[in-house]
């Protein structure tokens, strides 16, 4: 079940139950039980599965008895926040009554969880505060028409069963394991209170406690006030005008110990949020008064808040439709006038209602915070993870965020530079100053590429040109603001090699640009750059080198393939050109290529871009780069010849012709007539989400394996996700398709109210189509790898099966953020793609 069912159920706006969160530091095997006095007094057993709680109510709850069965009722997935929450749920909503942790802990499976799961037969331990063991969840058999799906909870027979005489723990131990409170305790307490143990973590914030209309008389009143100035090291102050932020210090690996707390790196400003009696303003990192800068809407937003003088530390971004925040972004809506996407993440507190905490401990300014900040909104509190930093990092880096910073839990906030807070990337990344430009050669009155340097003491070092990540309104931008301070000699301290100097406009070095690069090169130059915006909150005399030559570089392969206008712009709203689409290939050549050569292949052509015409090709045309090879299918005319490339020089022979996306036969060029490959396409109708196309994909996955066929999945970088299964080649092109077919009409007709195998754009309202047609002869789908020419710049990603969640959707990666996902990876998701080949299975498949 998706989280779409637990959403629909609630009003978070009466409720403080945990809406749940899309990013995960880790998967893992947490299991927790609460006791819950709603309409029938039952205990909701939960274990977290493909990142939520799968649940169950035991109406009588669990026995230690062993084979005593009790009855539990599988009911919707919960969020995996939902494991600390203890409260109220106010009567008259969804499962109103009160909620306590009668127990928590790990559970481990005992054989494959995920087909446990699906047969009905789910066999674990568990390791808890009162429950530990082996234990069984059987499903029943349903009875007609019967709605709900129920399951027998049964404690197995070993050391810690009971015999059948002895006390029942229920009655032995009603207490909560996370307040000690009995279920009685909590009848007047507030939502996320405890007068026992005072807030209780991820609990609402009291804004929410206040939400008590005429139609909701069951809200409790909020928690009592916290006094700032009864914090750990709080002292009576008048509010400052401006606190100078504390920075984060470059680290190659996050810090290890308990110490040390670790949170996302944001991709936008940093601010400070001064509000004083309800006027609002934010300061840059140097104390730049930005406020009208955002519009009114944040402003407005901080004047909401339940303070009357505060000063908040914080990130404002921009969240793109792929679900990360991207600086990029923040640029072009700053830029667009656009203010509707507009977050803020606020991480630390410093001063509240009279009282300094800059010298209390972070975790006690944190816990402060997280009080103020409403649960919905432009302003969200900015969570940290306990794990160990590595994991955390690892995670973030799958996921193509910018990194993590970790900061001692314990340490007082110190303005400026500061080993007490780190930051590890996942990518290079920093600022550079903008030292030149070199016009473009595709579009008039702007810039195709920057030149950059670093500062060295007082020196400025060159250290090359970024040619991509310019929208082409940002590159005329840019070309104004470059030409009003010309200057006509080099500001870099060394003459230019004549390479390097040619066709560069120099320019006053007063800029400083963001920069996304891969690696340095070995004589201190930017490999494969890409421009993410101008950093207006930076000086460029401290701009400095952050890292720099010295790591082992390898170095590039030879290109025969010459670019002309390298800085045509092809995705326009990503600002990625020619030049950009060829280092990205280069980048993950390694990887694309088991599937993209000796292949025949459909190419999607867009001379002008996504925004222009764009055409199938399947065959030769004229003025063809001659490192494209051609191939003679025996089904077409002798004249008509289809395309194969055999290298990245092909490769990039695509890239010159505007190929934006590349569509591969199943079949190689050597054996055309008998397939390798099995895509089944996952194409949702307008109004299904996300999850629910995940739970297709599982659900093909389960049917592939139960006939022997391995199973991978990747993003389509369009709407769906594609389930891919190599094949030994030896059935024809008909065999295949008929296979998939089945496939496809055996989901259709099992579950008709949510899969369809026709086409009939008429019956897919509420649906998802298994397309299976992907399989037929000179029929293609979008390789791994691929580009695809759509707004973002979206590619296909192979991931994981563990790794499919709601936080990564079908066009989450990008030609901007997929090499830094490749090369976290500690093991690439797909590395047993052609070992796993089998030969297609006689008999077709069905469901068990």
């Amino acid at each position: 079940m998706a989280l779409e069912t637990y959403h629909a159920k609630r009003d978070f706006t009466r409720t403080a139950e945990p809406k749940g969160k899309m990013l995960r530091a880790k998967a893992g095997h947490s299991f927790v039980i609460q006791k819950h006095a709603a309409t029938r007094l039952h205990y909701d057993f939960r274990l977290e599965m493909d990142g939520v709680l799968k649940s169950w109510a035991v109406t009588r709850g669990p026995s230690l008895v062993a084979g005593e069965k009790r009855l539990a009722v599988h009911v919707e997935d919960h969020p995996l926040e939902y494991g600390g929450f203890e409260g109220n749920i106010p009567k008259g909503e969804y499962g109103g009554g009160s909620v306590i942790v009668w127990d928590r802990g790990t559970w481990k499976p005992v054989g494959d969880p995920e087909r446990g799961y699906k047969k009905g037969h789910l066999e674990f331990e568990l390791e808890g505060e009162k429950l530990d063991g082996r234990w069984h969840l059987i499903r029943m058999h349903g009875k007609p028409r019967e709605k709900r799906e129920n399951w027998l909870l049964i404690k197995g027979e070993d050391d810690a069963a009971r015999p059948e005489d002895a006390p029942d723990i229920l009655d032995e131990m009603p207490e909560s394991v996370l307040t000690g409170r009995e279920i009685e305790d909590l009848e007047g307490e507030a939502p996320g209170w405890s007068s026992k143990t005072g807030r209780i973590k991820g609990g609402k914030a009291k804004a929410l406690a206040k939400s008590k209309t005429k139609d909701s008389p069951e809200v409790e009143a909020s928690p009592p006030d916290i006094d700032p100035l009864k914090v750990k090291k709080a002292k009576k102050s008048t509010l400052p005008d401006f606190i100078e932020p504390q920075l984060a210090t470059l680290s190659a690996k996050p810090p290890i110990g308990k110490r040390w707390i670790h949170e996302v790196k944001f991709d936008g400003y940093r601010l400070i949020a001064r509000i004083e009696a309800g006027r609002v303003k934010l300061l840059t990192r140097s104390g730049l008064d930005w406020t009208k800068r955002f519009g009114k809407s944040v402003a407005e937003a901080f004047a909401n808040l339940p303070v009357g003088k505060a000063m908040i530390d914080g990130e404002l971004v921009v969240e793109t439709d792929a679900g990360s925040s991207d600086f990029s972004a923040l640029q072009a809506d700053l830029s667009d006038d656009r203010t509707d996407r507009f977050v803020f993440y606020a991480f630390d507190l410093l001063h509240l209602d009279g009282a300094d905490l800059t010298a209390s401990p972070l975790l006690e300014r944190k816990a402060l915070l997280r009080n103020l900040i409403p649960e919905r909104g432009l302003i969200r509190y900015s969570d940290h993870f306990d794990e160990q930093g590595g994991l955390v990092l690892e995670h973030a880096c799958r996921l193509s965020l910018e990194g993590i910073v970790s900061k001692l839990g314990d340490a007082p906030y110190r303005p400026g530079r500061s080993k007490d807070w780190l930051k590890s990337k996942c990518s290079s990344r920093q600022e550079f100053v903008v030292a030149g430009y070199v016009p473009s050669t595709a579009l008039r009155n702007a810039i195709g590429s920057l030149v950059m340097g670093v500062y060295d003491g007082a020196k400025l070092v060159h250290v090359g040109r970024v040619g991509t990540g310019y929208s082409a309104k940002i590159a005329g931008d840019l070309f104004k603001q470059l030409e009003q301070s010309r200057i006509d000699k080099s500001p870099f301290a060394k003459k230019l090699e004549s390479e390097a100097a040619r066709g560069v406009k120099f320019v006053e070095p007063k800029l400083v640009a963001e920069v996304e690069f891969r690696a340095w090169t070995a004589d201190g130059n930017l490999r494969h750059a890409a421009f993410r915006g101008l950093r207006e909150d930076k000086l460029a005399k401290d701009v400095t080198r952050e890292s720099g030559p010295g790591q082992k570089v390898e170095k590039p392969q030879a290109r025969k393939v010459k670019l002309t206008h390298p800085d045509r712009i092809y995705w326009p709203d990503a600002g990625v050109t020619k030049e950009g689409l060829a280092d990205y290939y280069a980048e993950v050549w390694p990887k694309i290529a088991p599937f993209i050569t000796g292949r025949p292949l459909a190419l999607l052509r867009s001379p002008e871009g996504i925004e222009g015409q764009s055409f199938f090709q399947k065959h030769a045309w004229r003025g063809m780069n001659k490192e494209i090879g051609l191939f003679q299918d025996p089904t077409d005319p002798p004249d008509e010849k289809i395309i194969f490339i055999d290298d990245l020089d092909g490769l990039l022979g695509l890239v010159q012709s505007a190929v934006l996306e590349i569509h591969p036969w199943g079949s190689t060029t050597k054996d055309l007539e008998k397939p390798d490959t099995i895509i089944m396409d996952l194409d949702p109708g307008d109004d299904v989400s996300w999850a629910r196309v995940i739970e297709a994909a599982r659900d093909v996955k389960q049917r592939l394996e139960d006939v022997g066929l391995a199973a991978f999945v990747k993003t389509s970088g369009g709407k769906g996700l594609h389930v891919v299964t190599p094949l030994k080649p030896s059935a024809g092109w008909d065999e295949v398709k008929t296979f998939a077919k089945g496939i496809a009409d055996a989901m259709a007709a099992d579950e008709p109210d949510k899969y369809v195998s026709t086409i009939t754009k008429s019956k897919r309202t509420g649906k998802i189509l298994i397309d299976y047609l992907r399989n037929g002869r000179n029929n293609t789908a979008v390789a791994a790898y691929s580009t695809r020419a759509r707004k973002g710049a979206p590619v296909s990603m192979p991931l994981d099966w563990e790794e499919l969640n709601e936080g990564i959707g079908p066009n989450y990666f990008t030609v901007l953020n997929a090499p830094q996902r490749l090369a976290s990876l500690k093991k690439d998701p797909w590395e047993n793609y052609r070992a796993s080949a089998k030969v297609l299975p006689k008999v077709p498949a069905k469901k068990k």
